[in-house]
């Protein structure tokens, strides 16, 4: 009896998320799994797609991303990823997660990137977790949870100190309640004021509730410039006596008398991957982003706000021409504008392709998706590693590309079944054109789509289609789940 499938995309270039070379193939697709890979000519679909001339790859995994609250929050908050290719997301990432908190007044910088009033309702993991099964979302999600989060709750704001035996406990026991409940693994943000005072050893106690369950360790380290080396050191030893695996978040080199510092940290990360499991994620520009911090401000670092509560019509301009126009400096228009949000253009962009390049390199884009004028990575981040640095620069190939986004970060999260294509493997898929794809938002418009990618399903359900009705290309459907880490 001839395969029968809900969908078919047929005479397609495949990407297999591998690394492996590309070849020509159809894809079916039955319920939300790929039923079948190959000459499919004899199959059937309830909707066949002809895609000559274009390619067809795993979902795209955003490996670092602050979207705990915009998976909740419909196409409005998730567009800026479907309309790229990402079908699942990683948050929970720095530090800083929804969950699991109550806070009844607003949580410190930078825990406000993420939670507005409102919105610190999930006491528990398991409480989001349902939240995000009962109304679904766009894309796949996969939680870490937060220390900066936890501490804030455990110590009752009072963080600008070490955690003593009682508060270390209370966060222990959190994270492993969390884990039971569907959490993944742990995070830091050891460069943030609520978790900057933690030491070493705090940060070891509480990971130690990944041992049992197989999460991992995932961290903003406490310092990407003059430290870093330093930084990398304390972020091994922490996962090598918790006895966990461990993904560095955003490397970078920060700051100008930095530059070039990735000839050594990546020789160092290498050395230490030959005896711990550890990758990291990348974004492909040489500008981050965070909440504005004053006493953090270089006169040799450029800056744009991104946010501010008190001067929130001064979103998307230049620092030094906003206190040029006051007649101040830089700090003290900076005061004047917190509680606000930044983009700094801090990373040399030598540094940002060796970084890509190097085999232990995944991409997650860091974007930050409630900014009024966020960095353009948020919307542009995965056709920019296609279209500029694959084909336009040949940096790496578009397989090593695909394999980045994909499958190389599937498997240094543990997530199973997805990532690549395969028979039984999740439908999580995205066809796009691999001669026009590229990023369209910038610094100074960084909310326009990308261009070339033309359809996305996640288990099996198209969530983005180009051109598609009144809401920029959203479908409309929630298919996405709570995606957990393996735990052999």
């Amino acid at each position: 009896m001839a395969l029968r499938c809900d969908l078919i995309i047929r005479d397609a270039t495949l990407f297999d998320g591998t690394g492996g070379p590309r070849r020509l193939g159809d894809i079916g697709v039955k319920g939300d799994r790929i039923a079948a890979i190959g000459d499919l000519g004899g199959a059937t679909a309830d909707r066949e797609v002809v895609a000559t001339g274009r390619a067809v790859a795993p979902g795209f995994i955003d490996a670092h991303t602050h979207d705990d609250r915009a998976v909740l929050c419909g196409p409005a908050c998730t567009t800026c990823k479907t309309s790229q290719g990402v079908t699942t997301v990683v948050v929970g990432c720095c530090g800083v997660s929804l969950s699991p908190a109550r806070f009844k007044r607003m949580p410190p910088p930078p825990l406000d990137l993420i939670g507005a009033e409102g919105w610190w309702r999930f006491g528990d993991f398991g409480d989001y977790a349902e939240a995000l099964r009962r109304q679904g979302s766009e894309v796949n999600t996969y939680a870490l949870v937060g220390h900066q989060t936890m501490r804030v709750e455990a110590m009752d704001g009072d963080v600008s100190r070490p955690a003593n035996d009682r508060e270390i406990h209370h966060m222990h026991q959190r994270l492993k309640q969390a884990l039971a409940e569907g959490a993944s693994g742990f995070s830091t943000g050891l460069y943030y004021d609520p978790n900057k005072h933690a030491t070493t050893e705090e940060v070891i106690a509480v990971a130690e509730a990944l041992k049992t369950t197989g999460g991992l360790y995932s961290t903003h380290m406490r310092d990407e410039a003059d430290r870093i080396l330093a930084s990398i050191e304390e972020t091994m030893k922490i996962g090598k006596q918790a006895g966990v695996a461990v993904q560095i978040s955003h490397h970078k080199c920060s700051l100008p008398e930095n530059f070039g510092r990735s000839t050594q940290t990546l020789p160092l990360i290498a050395e230490y991957a030959r005896t711990q499991e550890v990758a990291y994620d990348v974004y492909p520009y040489p500008a981050g982003s965070t909440v504005l911090m004053p006493d953090r401000l270089r006169d040799d670092v450029k800056v744009m706000i991104t946010w501010s509560v008190p001067h929130p019509e001064l979103a998307g301009q230049y620092l030094h021409d906003i206190a040029r126009g006051w007649n101040s400096d830089i700090k003290a228009a900076a005061e004047r504008l917190t509680p606000a949000g930044q983009i700094s253009f801090q990373m040399d962009e030598e540094d940002v392709r060796r970084i890509m390049a190097h085999p232990l390199s995944m991409i997650g884009s860091d974007g930050i998706p409630h900014d009024a004028h966020p960095h353009p990575r948020l919307w542009g981040t995965f056709p920019r590693v296609l279209g500029h640095y694959a084909r336009g620069l040949g940096l790496f190939s578009m397989e090593t590309a695909i394999h980045k986004m994909t499958g190389r970060c599937a498997e240094a999260y543990g997530i199973v079944d997805r990532g690549v294509l395969a028979e039984g493997a999740y439908a999580d898929l995205v066809l796009f054109d691999p001669a026009t794809v590229i990023d369209a938002a910038t610094f100074e418009t960084p909310t326009l789509p990308s261009l070339g990618i033309e359809e996305v399903w996640a288990n099996g359900v198209a969530t983005f289609r180009a051109g598609f009705g009144e809401k920029g290309g959203a479908t409309g459907e929630r298919p996405g789940r709570l995606v957990t880490r393996h735990r052999a």
